[in-house]
């Protein structure tokens, strides 16, 4: 994080940054006093949820002992190793391909599908700048800025094709209601929506879903239970899930998709979805701004 962008957040009130950043990718300013958006709640969340348990899930190392607590070990793909600090280079011995990701974030992540593509010094540089990063800060997430900053490797899931599908359940009041599905993000990229039974809607988010379709996952219901489960507790968590030989594998949560900035096509679909998340603590984010800001 530079000097400029310490300075914002520390002259600029939480509510004002959020408001602009939000107006600028949705085009019209966020109601943050009656929320009724799915976009505004993600931004109302931000600044006043607060929960142990979201920490634990929003880190990838610590998510994966949770979720196979819960679910079983099979839920998950184990790591070939985690710590805060890259090992000596003679100790780093993982089988290719890999993917080296930060427990703290999401994208950035760091692949290498070949012998020849391993680039230690390109790989330690992202390292050492990504412990100098907060990740989430300059939007306000705050559960991103509570993780011990780790980074974990995982075996490659592609085997060094196209990566499996990314299965994003969203998950309200503990009930999936709707699934989007991300797949060939390099290649012929498509991101379909579907309800819980896999019926194609017509409508998107972040992503082409005009005229794309994906077949029905064979451990559909399996994913909806343990996104299910999951979720339990929480008036709203995305649960990203794979499916590898015909079982869910868990990917991540999080709490705040897009941060709250992607756009619904058609946007009306914003409204609908802002009406299934019903318990929004809009005491606790009303205590924590102050008076002259919030209006009558």
């Amino acid at each position: 994080m530079n000097m400029y962008t310490r300075l914002r957040q520390t002259i600029i009130p939480e509510r004002v940054r959020l408001a602009f950043s939000y107006r600028k990718r949705q085009g019209h300013w966020p109601d943050l006093n009656a929320p009724k958006r799915f976009s505004e709640k993600i931004q109302i969340a931000k600044m006043a949820w607060r929960s142990p348990l979201m920490v634990t899930l929003a880190d990838k190392v610590e998510a994966k002992a949770y979720v196979g607590g819960l679910l079983g070990a099979d839920w998950i793909t184990p790591n070939l190793w985690s710590g805060a600090v890259l090992p000596p280079r003679r100790e780093r011995d993982w089988p290719v391909p890999f993917v080296l990701k930060a427990n703290n974030g999401s994208g950035g992540h760091m692949f290498v599908r070949n012998e020849a593509a391993i680039d230690w010094q390109r790989i330690e540089e992202r390292v050492a700048s990504g412990a100098r990063d907060t990740h989430g800060s300059g939007w306000g997430e705050w559960v991103y800025t509570q993780i011990r900053p780790q980074w974990l490797v995982e075996p490659l899931l592609d085997g060094g094709g196209v990566p499996p599908a990314d299965f994003k359940l969203f998950v309200f009041n503990q009930r999936v209601e709707f699934i989007q599905v991300h797949y060939d993000r390099h290649g012929n990229y498509i991101a379909p929506v579907y309800d819980r039974n896999w019926n194609k809607q017509p409508f998107g988010l972040h992503g082409p879903h005009k005229g794309t379709s994906f077949p029905r996952p064979v451990s559909l219901e399996a994913m909806i239970a343990g996104a299910e489960q999951i979720a339990r507790g929480f008036p709203f968590a995305r649960v990203d899930l794979y499916e590898i030989d015909g079982r869910p594998r868990f990917g991540e949560v999080t709490f705040y998709p897009g941060s709250g900035h992607s756009v619904f096509d058609p946007v009306e679909v914003d409204l609908a979805y802002g009406a299934l998340w019903t318990d929004l603590d809009l005491d606790a984010y009303r205590a924590r701004m102050a008076p002259d800001l919030l209006g009558a």
